[in-house]
C-alpha cells in the first residue's frame, strides 16, 4: 500500500502587464536556480485570495488588481522541508491570471526576509524571451512558455487544466 504524497498547498500568479511581459521571481537553492511565478504556501486556516494577497504583497509589492481565473493547477512532486520545518513531498499550486500596468516590483519583506525564503531577484520577462529560456536557468513550470501562450490567445480557460510534475 502506497501512502498519497504530502503535498504542500500553495498559490502562485501569472501576472501580466499591458505588453504581455510575465513577471517571474528567481529562486536560488543550493542545488540550482529555479525561475517560477512568485507566490508561495497557503498558511493553515487562510483562504487561497487571503493566500496570494499575502504572497504577492511580500514578495513583489502587488497589492491592488483583480484576478481574472484559475489558468491552471499543478502538482510539482518534489523534496522540500518548509521554512517553519516541515517536510513536504512538493506543492499542490493553484495558478490565477492577473493583468496589471507594469510596475517596478517592491516587495514588503526585507531582503534579508526574501533571500531567507531562497527568493533573490525578479523580473518582466517577453514571450520569445520563455519561449528561448536560458540554459543555465530552470523554469517552472517546464512548459510555461506553452502555457503563458495558451493564456494570451484564448484567456482564462472554463476548466483549467491540471498539470502533475516531477522532478
Amino acid at each position: 500500500m502506497s501512502l498519497s504524497p504530502r503535498l504542500r498547498p500553495a498559490v502562485r500568479a501569472l501576472i501580466v502587464d499591458q505588453s504581455d511581459h510575465v513577471l517571474m521571481v528567481k529562486l536560488v537553492f543550493p542545488h540550482g536556480v529555479w525561475w517560477v511565478l512568485p507566490g508561495g504556501g497557503i498558511e493553515v486556516n487562510e483562504s487561497v485570495h487571503d493566500a496570494l494577497r499575502r504572497e504577492l504583497a511580500e514578495e513583489v509589492g502587488l497589492v491592488e488588481y483583480s484576478v481574472d481565473g484559475i489558468v491552471w493547477t499543478r502538482d510539482h512532486h518534489f523534496s522540500m522541508t518548509s521554512t517553519d520545518g516541515v517536510q513536504w513531498d512538493g506543492q499542490s499550486e493553484t495558478v490565477f491570471a492577473i493583468r496589471v500596468d507594469n510596475f517596478t516590483p517592491c516587495p514588503q519583506m526585507s531582503t534579508d526576509e526574501l533571500h531567507a525564503e531562497n527568493l533573490h531577484d525578479y523580473r518582466w520577462w517577453k514571450l520569445s524571451e520563455l519561449h528561448s529560456f536560458p540554459n543555465e536557468h530552470n523554469v517552472a513550470p517546464r512548459d510555461l512558455a506553452h502555457r503563458v501562450s495558451d493564456f494570451l490567445i484564448k484567456g482564462v480557460p472554463s476548466d483549467p487544466p491540471h498539470v502533475v510534475q516531477h522532478n
